[in-house]
């Protein structure tokens, strides 16, 4: 197995010491050759050797790779992204030099499914309106005044079988929970195979105990979550979303969540963040968290950690784990 020459390519010096643990920065050394002090912030000013590089391991706010970075790269053959989402800074035309792209999205739509699992537990709890029941009269609510709470017997619809929605799907087995999906892209018996009935988006959100948002940021999903949705939910059923702010109509979210009939979690909103008059920062029935369902400390090294797999795989021959083609580039985030 061959060393290939590797470059760092990401915002600054501070995410790569976010994203690289002391054993991982070992394995880096064990399997490439790389200046890890050098990062890459602009393919036009840096001081690292280009036209040497075979490996990109890119991470959050790398430079665009497109044709005019790709001809000071004449021997890049492997984008390793240790993050997600790829569209912000891989151009097309990498696809069409022959260049293998590959992504840690998998490794960041763990916590993320792990986040949504404790989400959706602790909303079948009520635990954000006892909170606030608690804090305001200073004695605990009645089991009449908490309502049906628990999570037995309840429904919890996911909207979108992605990586994450499936992720959660597999975790919700353990629960005695009647699960549904909505997705366009899964027949019945996919659905049965994740462990849930497939179902259509109004029926879900008819049905639902706690609904949960994973769709793509496509042109036909964005609003998709408007007032006619909102209105089918149940009283006191729950809204979640740690998907993309701009696929819920917030105007109609507003309105709805201020008539106090159901409650949400928003890990994500639009605009984000939110302007500091919103009116979302002070209803009782909202929870507002800051964009905090992915990678976060540790959870960044899984991400590295997958990436540093690719470029092993590279190294030795063998096909990524997790390749990017360019047909799966447009339906990204």
């Amino acid at each position: 197995m061959t060393r290939p020459s590797t470059a760092l390519a990401m915002r600054d010096a501070e995410l790569r010491d976010q994203l690289f643990s002391p054993t991982l920065a070992r394995r880096l050394d064990a399997l490439a050759v790389c200046d890890f002090s050098q990062v890459v912030a602009d393919f036009s000013t840096t001081d690292v050797d280009l036209a040497r590089v075979e490996v990109l391991l890119t991470g959050w706010g790398s430079p665009r790779i497109d044709a005019a970075a790709l001809a000071r790269m004449p021997g890049l053959r492997l984008i390793a992204h240790a993050a997600g989402t790829v569209k912000g800074h891989v151009d097309p035309v990498c696809w069409e030099r022959h260049v293998t792209v590959t992504t840690a999205a998998a490794a960041n739509a763990v916590p993320v499914a792990e986040f949504t699992l404790a989400q959706i537990l602790l909303a079948n709890k009520s635990v954000l309106s006892a909170t606030a029941f608690y804090a305001q009269h200073r004695q605990p609510p009645s089991r009449a005044e908490l309502g049906r709470v628990g999570n037995y017997d309840k429904v919890v619809g996911i909207i979108g079988a992605s990586t994450i929605g499936r992720l959660v799907l597999e975790r919700l087995r353990s629960f005695d929970l009647e699960v549904v999906v909505a997705d366009p892209t899964i027949s019945a018996a996919n659905a049965v195979e994740l462990g849930a009935r497939l179902v259509d988006l109004d029926e879900l959100m008819a049905v639902s105990d706690v609904v949960s948002l994973h769709a793509p940021v496509l042109p036909s999903t964005l609003g998709m979550i408007g007032a006619a949705q909102l209105a089918r939910m149940k009283d006191g059923a729950t809204f979640l979303n740690t998907a993309r702010g701009r696929l819920v109509d917030h105007t109609a979210l507003r309105a709805e969540l201020a008539s106090g009939r159901i409650s949400a979690l928003l890990d994500v909103t639009d605009p984000e963040p939110l302007a500091a008059d919103d009116p979302l920062f002070s209803l009782p029935n909202v929870q507002l968290t800051p964009h905090i369902a992915g990678s976060m400390g540790t959870e960044l090294h899984r991400m590295t950690a997958l990436a540093l797999d690719e470029i092993e795989h590279f190294a030795a021959g063998r096909p990524p784990r997790h390749p990017v083609t360019r047909e799966a580039l447009d339906l990204m985030a």
